[in-house]
């Protein structure tokens, strides 16, 4: 049994429904009053946590333009974007930070940001933050996740990118630096990803693998891959969140909107309720159903001595009379006494 993780007011484990985690990423289109607008829009769909992401254009790249700095992929969001352009337009700046955290708290949600250099970790302390995010480009950064490690706070780690070997050697890193409330996510790193290449049947997996509760960070539109993994046991379920992807912005196409992200809330947690434990034979609420279920009634009026035969018995709703099993054996043999039409058949009414 791997132990139940505690973040602010909230409890990561097997017994709780997933936390959902509503990201931010670059949706604030460099606004502040939109960045608190989101936060709003967050709270209001019952994300359970905010995520910021902590950087500079100039902590996470260089400023250089050369063909090693360039988004090649065509079929990239970002093709022919020079790196250091697209993290000016994404980042969110730091002095927006505490506003931004005060008002997720506020509303009673967590809220916390994925670092990606040693001068974020120490920014985010000052905040007070109750857990780190690991991004998925960052997962083999043993530097900068021993220093988060450090902090003594629950790790959450995307797994997109990364082969089994890169993700235990970071586990490693993680529990040698003294931190033990480690939560990985399934993640695909491709934006936005398919269901095909989701694969979220690693989830169980990677739990009895690393011995730590599994999320996922999902990139695929709509709530499929959310709910399904719930049912596969993920107890963390990150999305990308934007007021409108008309709004545009660097994440806006995979991001889901404010009523997306409230059925993905409402969602995961019916499918963690669902899933429950195993259970074959007629639960106490169903009890009162059994009456609507089929047996054995009086089709024709039946004198005492009378055999009973097909036509005058016959197996219907509703469940008072005997069971179906038993028509074969009630076949043939005599009636006891008077029975009527549309009366249910007991054995009592059988010599």
């Amino acid at each position: 049994m791997i132990k139940d993780i505690q973040i602010g007011k909230f409890t990561i484990g097997e017994g709780h429904a997933p936390f959902c985690i509503a990201e931010m990423s670059g949706n604030h289109n460099q606004s502040l009053e939109r960045a608190l607008e989101i936060v709003d829009a967050a709270a209001a769909t019952g994300a359970h946590a905010l995520k910021l992401q902590t950087y500079t254009a100039d902590t996470i790249t260089m400023d250089v333009r050369n063909e090693y700095f360039t988004i090649e992929d065509p079929n990239s969001l970002w093709a022919g974007k020079n790196l250091y352009d697209l993290y000016q337009e994404a980042y969110t700046p730091w002095e927006w930070h505490e506003p931004i955290f005060n008002r997720a708290r506020e509303h009673g949600m967590e809220v916390f940001s994925t670092p990606f250099d040693d001068t974020a970790v120490d920014f985010l302390e000052t905040l007070g933050v109750n857990a780190y995010k690991v991004a998925s480009f960052e997962n083999t950064d043993h530097p900068l996740i021993r220093k988060i490690a450090s902090k003594g706070k629950p790790i959450i780690m995307s797994t997109g990118a990364a082969s089994v070997q890169d993700i235990s050697e970071s586990v490693k890193v993680m529990r040698d630096a003294g931190c033990e409330d480690i939560i990985l996510l399934k993640c695909t790193s491709t934006y936005p990803a398919t269901p095909e290449n989701s694969n979220l049947n690693t989830i169980p997996v990677m739990r009895e693998v690393f011995n730590c509760h599994i999320g996922l960070s999902d990139h695929t539109m709509g709530v499929g891959s959310p709910i399904a993994a719930t049912a596969l046991g993920a107890r963390v379920i990150e999305k990308h969140f934007t007021l409108r992807r008309a709004d545009g912005g660097v994440d806006s196409a995979f991001s889901l909107e404010p009523e997306e992200f409230k059925t993905m809330v409402i969602e995961t947690e019916r499918a963690f309720l669902a899933m429950g434990k195993v259970q074959f034979n007629v639960q106490e609420v169903e009890k009162k159903s059994l009456k609507f279920k089929r047996s054995i009634f009086i089709e024709k009026d039946i004198q005492p001595g009378e055999p009973f035969t097909t036509e005058n018995i016959r197996v219907i709703r509703p469940g008072y009379g005997l069971e179906p099993k038993f028509f074969d054996l009630v076949l043939g043999r005599q009636a006891s006494k008077n029975l009527k039409r549309g009366q249910p058949l007991t054995w009592d009414d059988l010599i």
